[in-house]
C-alpha cells in the first residue's frame, strides 16, 4: 500500500523551508521533498524523502506516483524572473512544461484514489502588465481579472499556468461527472515582491528594496535601478508563507475564484530609501537607472485589489510596512552583518 504524502517541488526555497517547518511543527512529517539539490541537512529529519532531481524528469515523477500516495502537491520549483529573461525558451520548458508535468501528476493521482489532489501554485504580480506609467496610476488597486498582459516570459509562463490550473480542475471533471469528487483542486496565489530576511536578493525585478537594507546594512553604496517614483506592492516573506498554508486550509465551498491576489503594503522606491535612511543615517542610496529593469517595475500594478481573498479565505497580512522593516528586515539583516563582521 503506497504512504499517502505532501509533495513540496522547490523545496529548498524560503518558502519550501517555511512550509516543511509548519508542517513538522504540527505533527506532519509526510513530506517528499523535492529539489534540484538535496534538502538543507537540517530539515531532512522533518521529511519522509529527499529527493534531488529534476520536474522535468517524468520517468523519475513517475516514480514517486508508483512509490507515494500524494494528496497535496505545493509546486514552489520556477526560473524566476531575471534569469527568464535571459533564457525564455528553458524559462518555459522549466515553468509551463514541468508544472504541466505535476498537473498531471496530479490528475492521475486523483482518478487513482478516488479523491481530489489539492494543488498550491504559487503565481505573481509579472502576471500583470500596464502599458504606461499613465495608465499604471489610473488603474489603482487592479484586480485579479484586470490588465493580464504580461510583458516578461516569467509573466506569460505564470499566466498560462494559472489558466491550465483551472483547465485541469474544470475540464476534467466536465468530461467525467461520475467521477464526483475526484479531481484537482487547484489554488493560486498572485505574490507581490516577497522581502526576506533571511535569504539574499538575487537581482530579481523587485530586489531592489532588500538590496538598499543589505547594501546600507554592509556599509556600502548601492545605486537603485528604478526611480524614486517606482511603485509596486511588497510583502514579508513570513506572510508569504502564511498566506499559502491558509489558503491550502480554506473550505472549498468559500473559494470563489482559483486565482487570489494578496496585498501588505506598497511603497515607492523612494519611500523605501527614506525608511532605510532612517535606521541607517550614514548609506549612500543613489538612483540610476536600468531602463529595462525599470519599464519591468512600471508595468505591474501600484497596488493590488485583494478583497476576494480577504473576503473567501479571511486574508489579512500580519506586517505592515513599518512593523515589516522596523521589526524583520532591518533588525535581522543588521545582525546578519554584525555576525559576519565578528
Amino acid at each position: 500500500m503506497r504512504k499517502p504524502v505532501v509533495l513540496i517541488t522547490g523545496a529548498n526555497g524560503e518558502i519550501g523551508h517555511g512550509l516543511i517547518d509548519h508542517f513538522a511543527r504540527a505533527g506532519k512529517t509526510n513530506i517528499v521533498a523535492f529539489d534540484l539539490r538535496p534538502l538543507d541537512a537540517k530539515l531532512q529529519p522533518l521529511v519522509t524523502a529527499n529527493v534531488a532531481g529534476d520536474i522535468l524528469d517524468a520517468a523519475l515523477l513517475q516514480k514517486l506516483a508508483d512509490e507515494y500516495e500524494i494528496r497535496e502537491i505545493y509546486h514552489l520549483a520556477a526560473l524566476l524572473s531575471t534569469r527568464s529573461e535571459h533564457a525564455p525558451e528553458l524559462a518555459h520548458r522549466v515553468n509551463v512544461d514541468g508544472t504541466m508535468n505535476l498537473l498531471k501528476l496530479a490528475q492521475d493521482q486523483s482518478r487513482a484514489v478516488q479523491r481530489p489532489v489539492l494543488f498550491l501554485f504559487p503565481s505573481s504580480i509579472a502576471a500583470y502588465g500596464l502599458p504606461s506609467v499613465e495608465a499604471k496610476h489610473q488603474a489603482g488597486r487592479v484586480r485579479e481579472s484586470d490588465w493580464t498582459t504580461p510583458t516578461t516570459m516569467y509573466g506569460c509562463n505564470k499566466l498560462y499556468c494559472e489558466q491550465l490550473g483551472r483547465y485541469y480542475s474544470d475540464h476534467y471533471r466536465q468530461l467525467a461527472p461520475e467521477a464526483g469528487a475526484c479531481g484537482l483542486d487547484f489554488r493560486a496565489i498572485r505574490f507581490p515582491g516577497l522581502i526576506s530576511a533571511l535569504t539574499m536578493p538575487s537581482g530579481g525585478t523587485s530586489d531592489y528594496a532588500p538590496e538598499m537594507i543589505h547594501a546600507a546594512a554592509q556599509g556600502k553604496p548601492y545605486a537603485c535601478f528604478v526611480p524614486e517614483r517606482a511603485q509596486i506592492p511588497f510583502m514579508a516573506m513570513p506572510d508569504g508563507v502564511k498566506a499559502i498554508l491558509q489558503l491550502a486550509a480554506a473550505p472549498a465551498a468559500r473559494l470563489s475564484q482559483r486565482v487570489y491576489n494578496i496585498a501588505a503594503f506598497s511603497p515607492t522606491a523612494g519611500e523605501i530609501r527614506d525608511r532605510v535612511l532612517a535606521a541607517f543615517p550614514d548609506a549612500r542610496i543613489t538612483f540610476s537607472i536600468d531602463r529595462p529593469r525599470a519599464a519591468i517595475v512600471d508595468s505591474w500594478p501600484a497596488d493590488v485589489d485583494d478583497s476576494a481573498a480577504r473576503r473567501d479565505w479571511s486574508w489579512s497580512p500580519d506586517y505592515d510596512a513599518d512593523r515589516a522593516f522596523d521589526e524583520y528586515l532591518i533588525p535581522a539583516i543588521s545582525e546578519h552583518y554584525r555576525a559576519f563582521a565578528a
